[in-house]
């Protein structure tokens, strides 16, 4: 396996962790906090580095900006979470950072090109945008005072691998077991084979193609699309969000051979069934927009 040499990471100042549940429960040893407010829409996983640490949590709900609808007065042991939504959300994030400081602590595992605010802890997920089977990048102004063993990440390449040299669809089952394989890891240093390719990507290339796509998307669907988000400077998206009152258009578009994922499936045991949280569940669907797709030019619509 050949790699181009890079010199550093995109996140060169980051710690290098094993995987983003890791670097909050990372931020949660450091800080020594007793409770957190976490958003109603998030991934499950979230909640097992809280669970390991006995740390107390509680839901806030969002709005129809993805933003948090309420304020919190928050106590000295307690932080506040806040997703950044698609990597769509940087605005928010900057105007939270001013209202909760040093308690605020940035999911960016959807924006990985977001920068890092400073004395704000942040977490990313490399894996959400490029083809690696782990890792987590953390900014953090204090560390745990603990001999870190590395990570190994060969055993969880599987999918990936097949993907390429099969289709997705041959992968799928290795990745789920592969995603398995994350849950109660132990906090460790990033592999060498997760470190390796990550210094070997074209930062600029996959950002530029991202937005591209992203702004051919909205182009074309931004009538219909029942939520919007203009790219906002510096924003480079996960996917282009599309929500739609056809509860039916996801299982056409699997049908086309376009997957789109489910974020998440867990709101919908969390939250009411007449929550915003419960409907973004069921109607966002977030269409890929990532650098292995060429847009430009194709004619299509949403029906």
């Amino acid at each position: 396996m050949e790699l181009r040499q890079g010199e550093q990471h995109y996140h060169k100042d980051a710690l290098c962790l094993n995987s983003a549940r890791n670097c909050l429960e990372y931020i949660l040893r450091a800080r020594n906090y007793t409770k957190i407010y976490i958003p109603y829409y998030t991934c499950e996983v979230i909640l097992e580095p809280l669970e390991k640490l006995n740390v107390t949590y509680e839901f806030y709900h969002i709005d129809e900006l993805l933003e948090p609808k309420s304020e919190y007065l928050l106590k000295e042991n307690e932080a506040f979470l806040y997703t950044n939504y698609f990597g769509l959300k940087q605005n928010c994030v900057k105007r939270l950072a001013k209202l909760y400081k040093n308690q605020l602590i940035v999911d960016n595992a959807q924006a990985f090109y977001a920068e890092p605010l400073e004395k704000i802890d942040t977490f990313y997920s490399p894996r959400k945008f490029f083809g690696v089977a782990d890792g987590g990048y953390l900014y953090i102004d204090t560390k745990l005072d603990v001999e870190l063993e590395q990570d190994f990440s060969y055993e969880r390449m599987s999918h990936l691998l097949k993907r390429i040299d099969i289709s997705a669809e041959f992968g799928y089952d290795d990745f789920k077991k592969n995603d398995d394989s994350l849950i109660n890891q132990p906090i460790k240093l990033m592999s060498n084979l997760t470190s390796k390719i990550l210094m070997s990507i074209d930062y600029d290339a996959i950002k530029l193609k991202r937005i591209e796509n992203y702004l051919y998307l909205e182009s074309k669907l931004k009538d219909k699309n029942r939520i919007q988000f203009p790219l906002n400077d510096n924003a480079v998206p996960m996917v282009y969000p599309y929500l739609t009152n056809d509860v039916e258009l996801k299982a056409r578009l699997i049908k086309n051979k376009i997957f789109v994922a489910t974020y998440w499936s867990n709101v919908m045991i969390w939250a009411k069934e007449e929550s915003l949280e419960y409907k973004l569940t069921n109607n966002l669907l977030p269409l890929p927009i990532d650098q292995r797709y060429e847009m430009s030019g194709v004619n299509f619509k949403i029906e």
